[in-house]
């Protein structure tokens, strides 16, 4: 397992993993095919090529994904490791992503009430962070509330070879995901995150902010 970072309790594979840059050559294979470096070990801390996959059979790893020129990692994958509740999510290629980072902002201003708490980003109900740094730099901010969204994982194998095998570009048809199935959405869900305090004062803090907000009459 790898140590922590010295950035308010973050492990090591998620401050790299937020601060790599994914899908350039990879230099050790720059002959081979399909040389880009689009697998990130968590156990080694660094980012793979699919040639470089043989030197990390017992690693953790986890395969990197892009939408619209943007790394994106499917939540089931990275939800055995980190809480992805209340990130955003897209459904594409029939599997729910979050964005690793920020993205630039193309508006400098909210096109709706509900936005991420770290960045001011228009988002969907009931989502409050557009991205994992976004929520990873809120938990940093208080005390225990990082170690209380981390999860175990001894074991995380990459998807099929044939899979593995695709540029890892994702189709352009995704769509924002709804607030439907999924946790953080209906009153079963309520009651689920009233047990964990770090996740509560994230709402909390979420609806303080939209008190703020103004209400527009409607334009005929």
């Amino acid at each position: 397992m790898a140590g922590l970072a010295a950035n308010e309790g973050v492990p090591q594979w998620l401050d790299a993993l937020m601060k790599d840059k994914f899908f350039n050559p990879c230099a050790a294979h720059a002959t081979a095919r399909k040389n880009e470096r689009n697998v990130f070990c968590l156990d080694c801390c660094l980012t793979l090529c699919p040639h470089c996959l043989p030197s990390h059979p017992p690693h953790r790893l986890l395969q990197i994904r892009r939408y619209v020129y943007h790394d994106v990692v499917r939540v089931d994958e990275l939800g055995k490791l980190i809480d992805c509740d209340l990130v955003q999510a897209y459904t594409t290629n029939s599997a729910k992503v979050v964005f690793i980072s920020e993205r630039p902002q193309t508006r400098p201003f909210r096109t709706s009430a509900n936005v991420c708490i770290t960045c001011d980003r228009s988002l969907q109900e009931p989502f409050i962070f557009c991205c994992l740094s976004c929520k990873v730099k809120y938990l940093t901010k208080t005390e225990g509330a990082m170690a209380k969204n981390l999860f175990r994982c001894d074991f995380l194998p990459l998807p099929n070879s044939s899979e593995l095998d695709e540029d890892g570009q994702m189709t352009p048809d995704s769509v924002l995901d709804s607030a439907e199935g999924w946790p953080g959405a209906g009153e079963s869900a309520r009651k689920k995150r009233s047990g964990r305090p770090a996740v509560a004062g994230i709402c909390a803090e979420a609806a303080n902010r939209r008190k703020g907000v103004p209400c527009r009459s409607p334009l005929y």
